[in-house]
């Protein structure tokens, strides 16, 4: 089945422990964390003590994406706050394999996240060290973002240099995933979908979720 991941960046923060507990028991999957330092993407968001304190309220995987400068300074302190897996920007790595192995042995899975303009090709190398692989389909900074067409063709690509290496990673796609985007982002054979405020700007968080995992199935299926 499709993996649900809601985005608490477009969640209610004065009250984020009700918006996590709602979404838990709505049937999201996982808990998508967006942490952004001011710098390598122009908003800012939370560090370690917020994930702790998702992490306090649920039991969920609790997926952080670092859109920070200098990762490497932070991983364990986000592994020992409750992360589940931890991915980074590959345009923010200047050793992305040491990053990624740093990663794992902090005892979270490790990702990498690609840029709208970074090609999967930046991957290739560093392929045994990857646990996921996060898309970006818009230009990460802010929540609500439209979905970037051309991030279609780009998961294509990456599936098509997966299996060249016979490797079956599973693929996560954040930004602009909807009701109506749902369908075309999983017949390309993406696994989890990160949603922000097509779940939390909605009355009804359960409808929302249920909406997006029939979608995604539907077409995977197809």
């Amino acid at each position: 089945m499709p993996i649900i991941a809601p985005s608490i960046l477009s969640a209610d923060f004065s009250k984020l422990g009700e918006e996590v507990r709602a979404v838990e028991n709505a049937g999201a999957d996982w808990i998508h964390a967006d942490v952004m330092d001011g710098h390598f993407v122009p908003n800012i968001t939370f560090g370690p003590l917020g994930v702790r304190a998702v992490r306090s309220v649920t039991d969920l995987p609790i997926d952080v994406h670092l859109m920070i400068e200098n990762p490497d300074r932070y991983i364990d302190d986000f592994a020992a706050a409750g992360a589940s897996s931890i991915s980074v920007q590959v345009e923010a790595c200047v050793h992305l394999q040491r990053t990624l192995a740093h990663i794992r042995s902090s005892g979270a899975r490790a990702g990498a996240a690609l840029n709208p303009a970074t090609p999967p090709a930046a991957l290739e190398w560093v392929l045994d060290n990857l646990d996921y692989v996060l898309i970006m389909s818009v230009n990460p900074g802010f929540g609500g973002q439209a979905f970037i067409p051309s991030s279609l063709a780009k998961i294509r690509a990456l599936c098509d240099m997966l299996r060249v290496h016979r490797l079956t990673l599973p693929i996560q796609v954040d930004g602009g995933v909807n009701a109506d985007t749902v369908g075309d982002i999983a017949a390309c054979g993406v696994d989890v979908f990160v949603a922000g405020s097509a779940i939390f700007g909605r009355d009804d968080y359960a409808a929302a979720i249920q909406r997006l995992r029939q979608g995604a199935a539907a077409h995977r299926a197809a």
